[in-house]
């Protein structure tokens, strides 16, 4: 007597799930980015929040919008992707199988909703910024329903000094939610690609 003729139909279904799902899973960690093979060089990462903060407000208040303010953890949190974009000479939200702009912002206690505009190359300030207001998106999220603001750059020198930049845009700080509230962290998250 087989395996699969000893068992109910359901429990044989179920077995099938299970095998399936073994295989896929297999498959996905197959497809999985690897770790970059470059070794981690030291990086200049710089916290460029206060020279956007007039920029962006500016902005903002000629839409009509509320003014923001310097955020640590959002500074945290953009800092940290600006230098592992640097690390990783690839611009990108999301490095790899598995990686989690939700889990990103939770680790860094930025307030939700938030969003993430990223570039690469631009050598000034002013020059990020431009970009970012020329693309429909980065623009969006600039002018979204956000509270706090953390911008950062970073450059590798032994790799050419290539500027990677991040910002971060968090939501209003509620005192009754904490970080460790239990709400969901996919609730509130908009992250846009422009």
């Amino acid at each position: 007597m087989s395996f699969e003729n000893s068992l109910s139909p359901l429990a044989n279904r179920r077995h099938f799930l299970a095998l399936t799902g073994l295989g896929l899973t297999a498959t996905l960690a197959g497809c999985a980015t690897a770790p970059s093979s470059k070794p981690t060089a030291p990086s200049n990462v710089t916290n460029e929040t206060a020279a956007f903060l007039p920029m962006i407000n500016a902005l903002r208040a000629k839409n009509g919008k509320s003014a923001l303010v310097a955020d640590a953890a959002a500074t945290k949190a953009a800092m940290y992707q600006a230098n592992r974009m640097a690390q990783a000479e690839k611009m990108a939200h999301l490095m790899g199988f598995g990686d989690s702009f939700g889990a990103r912002m939770r680790e860094s206690n930025v307030q939700l909703p938030a969003a993430e505009n990223i570039a690469m190359l631009q050598q000034t300030d002013e020059a990020a910024m431009q970009a970012w207001i020329n693309s429909k998106h980065h623009l969006e999220n600039m002018l979204g329903p956000y509270h706090g603001l953390g911008v950062a750059v970073a450059r590798i020198p032994s790799r050419g000094n290539k500027p990677f930049w991040a910002m971060v845009l968090s939501g209003t700080p509620r005192p009754d939610l904490g970080p460790s509230s239990g709400i969901p962290i996919r609730n509130g998250i908009q992250l846009r690609i422009g």
